[in-house]
């Protein structure tokens, strides 16, 4: 499976963006997909996971402010994001896996960048 994240990009606080990650691969259908993010200096952190029966789960300082979904007929998976805050600034990846709780794949991540 390749993933290939976006929609990055620079965004005022408050603003608004929408992430997507193609995959390739005929079992898209049955991946359960996640996203992750990574601040510099940081280690990386779960934003938000959606299985395969559309199950959503999102880290505490994203739910309310940050959607997931996915298409499957278009291979695709996407990440709403609203509010945005200065800290929510970091390279943004997308992931694949059995369960929402395992990866197997990466994609190559999209920079976000929230400007105060």
């Amino acid at each position: 499976v390749q993933l290939i994240e976006s929609g990055g990009g620079l965004v005022q606080a408050g603003g608004s963006l929408k992430l997507s990650c193609t995959a390739s691969g005929r079992t898209f259908s049955t991946y359960a997909m996640g996203w992750f993010r990574q601040a510099p200096g940081k280690e990386r952190e779960f934003v938000s996971a959606i299985s395969w029966s559309r199950n959503t789960y999102y880290a505490d300082s994203m739910k309310g402010r940050f959607t997931i979904s996915r298409d499957n007929a278009k291979n695709t998976m996407s990440l709403q994001m609203n509010s945005l805050k200065p800290e929510d600034t970091a390279v943004y990846y997308c992931a694949a896996g059995p369960t929402t709780t395992q990866y197997n794949y990466w994609g190559q991540g999209t920079q976000v960048t929230v400007s105060s």
